[in-house]
């Protein structure tokens, strides 16, 4: 069985959970669910970045430690991936112990490997604490971060440890054009090829204005003992979640997939690859740089205050239907919009009107004119026509192009409903000569519906298992070999009729 080792951006501990982070989390479970139904031996990490100057300013902004913080915080989240039906196996937080040793073996066996990769320097520099990272002029619009407009960067002068990072350009250029899938999409990777040809400055790997992180394993020349930079703490958590450095931890590592945000991605495609290679050890697969959910054109923002109730978003219709939302609207290779108007929209037209009414229509008339048993069907034209779009939809899903393969599930619910049409099943009901052609046409729609939920299971995991066992399937839907789904036998299923998979909303009075 071959496995699949996927993770997303460790999400920082200084706010409660945001549509942006719900995007991602949802985004890379749609992903892992896939590849549980290849049959993978798949292992979904997600987790908490808890460290840095940001955590204990907002820490001590409310009159908490630290760890108060983010233990709060922390519970905040896992909450929130509870109620999104987030399938992860683990759940890392920078304050664990294991993690922290593994951050010290990592630049320890980086000290090992290539000690002059790591040297001492003084750096002035602006600082923005919200990118917990130094900003080059480009990066600054009106003496602000352009990530950060709201927050006034702070000028820091310090001694700390450096990494070598320019000694790795020549490996990072080599990386990025002899792997051009090693960082997707491809705008991704061109801004990364653009920044690389302006050459790359060497980075501070310690601080020593605070405290609350992982000790840097060497102490300066004066003795001073600092704390490792934020983002040489949080990196290296895809790793460490593997037991590293005990005996092992290459059962998992490398990962096959990182998911993070294209505001992130010089730290994954950059700095990671560099410290990894200067330890010898092997690199990621692929990292997907996705886009941003905006608002009216704004990216949502806590300090830019573009914001939405992310409890009010997923209980509006409920977690399946914003997860489909989601994807559905938001291009995984791209920015998207979300907009109230266009969530009811795509809720009633796509999920209540098309899919839900396709399920509950099907298995009206099964109850109905079969008396509730799925009758046998030769394979019929709706079968090729399915079997085409599924193709194309296992495409999609291997490109990470979400959105296209929901398009291709959702394709094959319009026609099962224009089959219907078609074919009108009550008419044929009303002839006994008939009867042959109407259980073809019944027991090809419960085919192609199975079929379905298969698709649809990795992007709403609930409902579609809510549809398979009314449709008289057994087990999981989740359970169902997506390379078998051609072979769904469904005849004698017993039917049962339930409820409206998607209510639709009341009418205004």
């Amino acid at each position: 069985m071959s496995r699949f080792y996927l993770t997303t951006a460790i999400d920082y501990s200084n706010g409660n959970p945001h549509i942006g982070h719900a995007y991602e989390k949802v985004g890379a479970d749609a992903i892992a669910r896939y590849h549980r139904l290849l049959g993978e031996d798949v292992h979904f990490l997600i987790g908490m970045d808890e460290h840095g100057q940001k955590v204990a300013q907002a820490a001590a902004a409310r009159r908490l430690t630290p760890q108060q913080q983010v233990d709060e915080i922390a519970q905040g989240f896992q909450a929130m991936w509870k109620a999104l039906s987030i399938s992860h196996d683990q759940f890392i937080r920078t304050t664990d112990e294991a993690h922290k040793s593994g951050v010290r073996a990592l630049i320890k066996r980086i000290f090992d490997n290539n000690p002059d990769d790591f040297y001492e320097r003084a750096y002035k520099g602006r600082y923005c604490v919200g990118c917990e990272s130094f900003k080059q002029d480009a990066e600054i619009v009106d003496d602000k971060c352009t990530l950060h407009p709201t927050r006034a960067l702070e000028w820091v002068e310090e001694r700390n440890w450096f990494f070598r990072l320019s000694k790795y350009t020549t490996f990072l250029k080599r990386l990025h054009t002899e792997r051009p899938d090693f960082l997707r999409p491809d705008s991704r990777r061109n801004e990364i090829l653009g920044l690389l040809d302006q050459g790359l400055e060497d980075i501070s790997a310690s601080r020593s204005r605070f405290t609350w992180g992982v000790p840097f394993p060497a102490p300066t020349s004066t003795g001073e003992t600092q704390t490792t930079y934020v983002w040489f703490d949080a990196l290296p958590n895809y790793l460490t979640a593997t037991g590293f450095p005990a005996k092992g931890y290459a059962d998992r590592w490398p990962a096959q997939l990182h998911i993070i945000g294209k505001d992130i991605s010089r730290f994954h495609t950059v700095i990671w690859p560099a410290m990894l290679q200067a330890a010898e050890l092997p690199l990621p697969e692929h990292v997907w740089a996705h886009g941003f959910v905006l608002l009216g054109g704004e990216r949502f923002s806590k300090s830019a205050g573009v914001q939405l109730d992310l409890y009010e978003a997923v209980n509006r219709y409920g977690a399946d239907a914003f997860r489909y939302y989601l994807l559905r609207e938001v291009p995984f290779d791209t920015d998207g919009s979300f907009s109230w108007e266009r969530f009811e929209q795509v809720y009633v037209s796509e999920l209540a009107n098309t899919w839900g009414n396709l399920g509950s229509r099907t298995i009206a008339m099964i109850e109905k004119y079969f008396e509730g048993r799925v009758p046998s069907a030769p394979q019929t034209p709706l079968d090729a026509s399915d079997e085409d779009d599924i193709e194309a939809y296992r495409s999609a899903m291997g490109d990470l192009l979400l959105h296209e393969a929901l398009k291709r599930a959702m394709a094959i619910a319009i026609r099962g409903n224009e089959f219907i049409q078609a074919k009108q099943p009550w008419a044929l009901a009303k002839s006994p000569d008939s009867r042959l052609e109407l259980e073809a046409t019944l027991g090809a729609l419960a085919r192609s519906i199975a079929r379905q939920c298969v698709l649809f299971s990795p992007f709403m995991p609930g409902k579609t298992q809510e549809l398979w066992t009314q449709l008289g399937g057994k087990g999981e839907v989740s359970a169902q070999g997506l390379l078998q789904i051609m072979d769904l036998d469904v005849k004698e299923w017993r039917v049962t009729k339930g409820a409206p998979l998607f209510p639709k909303p009341a009418e205004p009075k």
